[in-house]
């Protein structure tokens, strides 16, 4: 079924625009507010409908140019078509929306949003697919003299777990990540290295991952599913041609998942690592020095970590003697950079590796005056646990998109300190968690952050007050 001539009214979640059919919404991808389409319906829902533009009749003014070829296609960047500033508008609207009507909070304090320093080249890690199951343009699928080559190095097709499209050319990542990429697909194609079939759990290569540093470090990963005497050689090639790589490591995946952060990373050339570096949080402070392991978390965005950290720091406003605790402190990046202007810091994280790197970035920065503790927050942070390592004088807590266990927030509110921070990337699941804080705590202000531009995603930081 195509609906003629609807108009484009909103941007909603998960990248979505959003259009209204007899009163019904429809959710319909890569076009923007404003816009007048032919909407085919792909999926009818009780409250909602889905679909896809197959005609534009009018383009907004809020439009421009998408600057990258696989615009529309591999769903990195659903809103590079949108003018940057309404982008941030549209951010800012997703946070208020989601304190007023998720967290019932009557007219939030919301600042202007912060943009990023870069809208391209911005993230310092980027993870490309090996596989033998191409996306297939039109093209392709009517060749004229010749079977299309079906193998693949790049990112998957949303809603495909088996298809990825063949990135020639990316603009997350400042370079030589481009040249690395196409060099690794060159050599493979020119060995006839085998690229992974997800569904038949065969296949040599399985993922190239590359990460960088504002410092100037440069990190590859090869992962791979077999022990395999071709592994050095690729290596060997990569490094050969790309001597600017500081750190190279390879990882066997024999699994029938993509998750490697269970196994062994092993270092081939380089150091272990590459060292970012942040500025201090306040005049004459010291800069401080990161160590990103091959397993390490950092926030993708280093330019603007730097901004989300300072918010936080800002927010909390610090007086120098008091006791924080650093919730989901992941490799302690938060609590490094508070610890010279507080008394302690207690942090906690689920990922052991996570806060073995937290207490060596501790180390190389000469703090004394933080403490990690590996395990699930919402079974570390008990009132023994608080009974014992101080009660917080205030909480800075930055969970992952699914929010605060239940747990945690009545740990919280049972510690009762009179400041929380909290640093979120879903602000849907933080307004859940400052609703069920509202009795004791009242939302003081917050500050939209945006880490990923040409995409739906925002940070928020909150300050929340506890109740006179």
């Amino acid at each position: 079924m195509i609906y003629q001539n609807v108009e484009i009214i909103d941007a909603g979640a998960e990248g979505m625009a959003v259009g209204k059919i007899n009163d019904k919404i429809i959710f319909i991808p890569y076009v923007v507010p404003g816009d007048v389409v032919d909407v085919q319906i792909t999926r009818k829902k009780k409250k909602f409908l889905e679909g896809k533009a197959v005609h534009i009749h009018e383009y907004s003014s809020k439009r421009i140019q998408p600057h990258c070829s696989h615009f529309g296609l591999c769903g990195g960047c659903r809103w590079q078509n949108m003018q940057y500033e309404e982008q941030l508008f549209y951010k800012q609207k997703q946070v208020y929306e989601s304190l007023t009507r998720i967290g019932k909070v009557a007219h939030p304090e919301i600042l202007p949003i912060l943009p990023s320093p870069a809208t391209r080249y911005y993230r310092n890690k980027l993870d490309f697919t090996f596989s033998n199951h191409r996306w297939l343009t039109d093209d392709d699928r009517n060749p004229e003299d010749h079977a299309p080559d079906t193998n693949a190095l790049g990112f998957h097709i949303p809603q495909f777990f088996d298809k990825v499209v063949d990135i020639q050319e990316c603009f997350h990542m400042k370079d030589p990540s481009n040249a690395i990429r196409d060099a690794a697909r060159q050599y493979a194609r020119e060995n006839n290295l085998s690229f992974y079939d997800v569904r038949t759990w065969q296949g040599f290569l399985r993922n190239l991952i590359i990460r960088n540093t504002e410092a100037g470090g440069l990190m590859v990963i090869l992962v791979v599913r077999d022990e395999d005497d071709e592994i050095i050689k690729m290596l060997d090639y990569l490094a050969g041609r790309f001597p600017e790589i500081s750190s190279l490591f390879y990882v066997i995946n024999p699994k029938k998942n993509d998750t490697i952060y269970d196994l062994t990373f092993n270092l081939y050339r380089g150091k272990p690592y590459i060292t970012e570096i942040m500025p201090p949080f306040r005049a004459g402070g010291k800069e401080t020095e990161f160590r990103i392991g091959p397993a390490s978390f950092f926030q993708t965005n280093s330019l603007q970590a730097i901004n989300l950290y300072r918010t936080a720091a800002e927010f909390a406003s610090f007086g120098g003697q008091e006791h924080v605790y650093d919730l989901y402190t992941g490799t302690g990046t938060i609590a490094n950079y508070i610890a010279p202007y507080v008394r302690k810091v207690t942090g906690i994280e689920s990922v052991e590796a996570a806060i073995a790197d937290a207490e060596v970035n501790s180390q190389i920065n000469g703090i004394g005056n933080t403490m990690f503790f590996a395990g699930e927050t919402e079974k570390i942070l008990t009132t023994e646990f608080i009974e014992t390592q101080g009660r917080p004088d205030m909480i800075i807590t930055d969970p992952p998109r699914n929010g605060m266990h239940e747990k945690v927030v009545r740990s919280i509110l049972e510690a009762r300190p009179p400041k929380v921070v909290y640093v979120s990337c879903n602000p849907a699941t933080q307004a859940r968690d400052i609703a069920l804080m509202s009795d004791l705590y009242i939302l003081e202000k917050c500050q939209p952050v945006d880490m990923f531009p040409h995409t739906h995603h925002v940070e928020n930081v909150a300050l929340l007050k506890v109740r006179d």
